[in-house]
């Protein structure tokens, strides 16, 4: 192939195709001094330049400052500093547009945000900053991370690389819709109820979410402080891995980060996964999923059995009540924390012919439709007299759906289940229904309830070529059995090798 030729030998043609390589393909390149670091990141905007009037994956596109972090980059590249340390040195990642990068606009996809510039920055993009990244630009969103579709950002609607017609997910979408069209080689999401695994599974990438306070969210604008979490949308396992073992680790500026030290969730890579126990939760496999999810997330599982991985059917009886329970949870939480945009501090603000009357202008024109429906959801649920009804009973049940992940893991290593029930859907198809969108995380919500971790890897395809996700779920801060058996699974299978035709 192209990048085992030297330097000199490229040709101009060959060098705009690095934007198709992962992470440690790029890196090796790089270390041997094969290609520079502005080869790359021309790369990715060549590529930036060609297909994002299509996919619109990004808010803000940040090509200038690009090229000081990779000129900063080249400088080190192949030293004996750096070489084989620095994983991410001169590597193009995105960004979702709600972690704050210092000097360079952070909108959450919000119009009430739509001028605001962090003065800091967030510990997860500090890390990549320590490790010589390069920003290629912050990605589209729904609304303050509130959304499946994409469809509620308030700038743009982001399309699926696989069929522009349809939507990528959500709300990470814009990083999930970069990744599987190349416009960088990998990116950050955040996930709240599926935010990173339901747009991997649609966009035909990897997307992991790791245990909550695994991952500082110092720094990640809140939506539900008590879900909320950072995660690596990748080509492969193995970039997540990698991005993983970066990003991970305690924070003191974060209150809900783990004390706990990461390991190094490369070495999980590679090894065999024979007699692994894989839970099957028959409550996964429910009336009204696609036929074609179905078959080829039972497929999925045949092919681990002949890895040497051995079956156990699990029960995780409270499934039911997820959807409900999150739902009463994440809006009373987003009511409290966008109780801060108010015109005053930050942000846009709206005229007003008094105080009380610019706060209501600002939040009324500053947010979008879905921001209000669930600020509204919040705020009755957490009223005198419904406290008791709704919130204090969703945290009861909050409590059993934890339970139920505790005793499966009695039987199971790990849980495989389909990432999201139907394949993506076109756009405008669910905007009318609110509910019905809800339902497209029935499969990922759970996860973030009960704080584990978990991983979407494609599986398969629609016979409308639409990618199927296959979703590992793990035991509290155990990335490292997820990451072994979905490695194993993708080096069985050729699904993540496939690209979109753009």
């Amino acid at each position: 192939m192209f990048y085992n030729r030297t330097s000199e030998n490229y040709q101009q043609e060959e060098i705009l195709e690095l934007y198709r390589l992962t992470i440690s393909e790029i890196r090796g390149l790089l270390d041997r001094k094969e290609i520079s670091v502005p080869d790359v990141i021309g790369s990715v905007y060549q590529r930036i330049a060609a297909v994002e009037d299509k996919v619109k994956a990004f808010v803000t596109i940040t090509q200038d400052k690009a090229m000081e972090m990779a000129a900063l980059a080249q400088k080190k590249a192949g030293t004996s500093e750096t070489t084989g340390i620095n994983p991410l040195l001169g590597i193009p990642l995105a960004i979702k547009d709600n972690m704050c990068t210092k000097g360079i606009r952070t909108t959450c996809s919000s119009k009430i945000l739509s001028n605001f510039i962090p003065p800091y920055e967030s510990t997860a993009t500090t890390r990549l900053i320590d490790q010589g990244y390069v920003l290629t630009g912050k990605t589209n969103m729904d609304e303050f991370a509130m959304g499946s579709s994409t469809e509620n950002s308030g700038f743009h609607v982001t399309h699926n690389p696989w069929d522009l017609e349809c939507i990528p997910g959500g709300s990470s979408g814009g990083s999930a819709a970069a990744v599987a069209a190349d416009e960088c080689i990998a990116a950050l999401g955040s996930d709240t109820g599926g935010s990173i695994r339901q747009p991997a599974s649609y966009c035909g990438v990897v997307g992991m979410k790791p245990t909550y306070g695994r991952v500082s969210r110092y720094g990640l604008v809140a939506f539900a402080s008590s879900l909320d979490q950072i995660g690596p949308i990748t080509k492969n396992v193995m970039d997540s891995a990698i991005l993983l073992n970066i990003i991970s680790g305690h924070d003191p500026m974060d209150s809900t980060s783990a004390p706990i030290p990461a390991p190094d969730f490369t070495a999980a890579i590679g090894r065999d996964i024979k007699g692994m126990r894989i839970g099957i939760p028959g409550e996964y496999f429910i009336k009204g999923m696609d036929k074609e999810i179905e078959e080829s997330v039972k497929e999925a599982i045949k092919k681990l059995e002949s890895l040497g991985a051995i079956p156990v059917e699990i029960s995780l009886p409270h499934t039911g009540y997820a959807i409900a329970t999150y739902y009463i949870l994440a809006t009373s939480e987003a009511s409290s924390n966008l109780a801060r945009y108010d015109g005053v501090k930050y942000g846009v603000r709206a005229d007003g012919k008094d105080l009380m009357d610019m706060y209501m202008e600002t939040r009324s024109q500053g947010f979008g439709a879905e921001v209000k429906r669930r600020i509204m959801l919040g705020t009755y649920a957490l009223s005198s007299g419904y406290y008791d009804a709704y919130y204090r009973k969703a945290q009861q049940v909050r409590t059993l759906i934890k339970k139920d992940f505790e005793d499966a893991f009695k039987k199971a290593d790990v849980i495989v289940t389909p990432t999201a029930p139907t394949a993506a859907f076109k756009i405008g198809e669910k905007t009318s229904d609110p509910l019905q969108m809800y339902l497209s995380d029935i499969f990922t919500i759970s996860v973030n309830l009960a704080g584990v971790p978990a991983i979407s890897v494609p599986c398969g395809f629609t016979s409308n070529n639409l990618p199927i996700g296959l979703q590992f779920i793990g035991k509290l801060f155990d990335e490292e059995s997820i990451l072994r058996i979905a490695y194993a699974y993708e080096q069985a299978t050729d699904w993540h090798k496939r690209k979109p035709n753009l």
